[in-house]
């Protein structure tokens, strides 16, 4: 998310970044990403926001990876709302998996599968279409710049704070940011899970050499730039973070909606 992470912090007050809505989107309106185009997290990726459930099915039967379930799991959701043919192997295969993994996230997750493929119950949760990584902004992103609130009228996810949109004043809203039946505020964490996403990701690694400089690398200010660092001199291992990190916010945004009596849903056609 870093183009999108850079556009929502080089300004102050509250952020509506109209082409991260959660409706199906053509490709030319995805941000920027980290992804190359090689990545088969690409394919997937661009199936799943211009909710294209074929395209979601070819690309998670071919590789149902472990470090992007929660991506693949919301991509099954909508291939099974379109009944997609291969969905509901996928499902319940993506269950499977979520169940053994066990990450933050992923019960939320696997009820909401299970329940689409009619063999559990529906989960007591509002829908909501809330886009995952822009909740992950507000939850993650700095404490200056970060926290916001979610529109539930319409799902947007609007980063910054109340200070903020009070001095900027919009319109006929302002008088309704205390009414929790239209607000639903997002208090920002900061960036802990973000330095234990990397803690975490060591026990991936298997080459010793590559842990300790890593470890070395988490140490004092400026961790993450020095980290990414180290990943991006060996092939394949920054990408392999980033799938790993990307996948863990959006569990993480997904059980504090879960929290919060909601589940994210997306709608099915453009």
């Amino acid at each position: 998310m870093e183009a999108v992470v850079d556009l929502a912090h080089g300004r102050r007050g509250p952020q509506r970044l109209q082409p991260r809505s959660v409706g199906c989107n053509p490709p030319r309106l995805l941000p920027m990403r980290h992804d190359p185009p090689s990545d088969p997290t690409r394919a997937l990726r661009i199936a799943v926001v211009t909710c294209d459930g074929p395209a979601v099915v070819a690309a998670s039967a071919a590789d149902l990876r472990r470090d992007q379930l929660q991506l693949a799991g919301d991509g099954i959701l909508l291939a099974l709302a379109q009944e997609t043919p291969g969905s509901g192997e996928l499902a319940t295969a993506a269950v499977l998996a979520l169940e053994t993994r066990g990450s933050t996230g992923d019960e939320e997750l696997a009820d909401q599968l299970a329940a689409a493929l009619g063999v559990g119950p529906t989960p007591l949760l509002r829908p909501l279409p809330v886009d995952l990584e822009m909740l992950t902004m507000a939850l993650e992103g700095d404490l200056l710049n970060s926290g916001g609130r979610i529109d539930l009228r319409t799902g947007e996810v609007i980063v910054g704070s109340d200070h903020d949109w009070y001095a900027e004043g919009d319109g006929d809203d302002e008088a309704d940011l205390g009414d929790p039946d239209v607000w639903l505020h997002v208090r920002s964490e900061g960036s802990r899970d973000g330095y234990h996403d990397m803690v975490a990701f060591l026990g991936t690694i298997a080459d010793a050499e590559l842990v300790e400089r890593l470890e070395r690398a988490l140490r004092g200010k400026g961790a993450f730039r020095r980290f990414t660092d180290r990943l991006a001199d060996v092939p394949g291992e920054l990408e392999r973070f980033q799938r790993y990190a990307d996948d863990r916010q959006r569990g993480r945004a997904r059980a504090w909606m879960a929290v919060h009596g909601y589940r994210p849903t997306r709608p099915t056609r453009p």
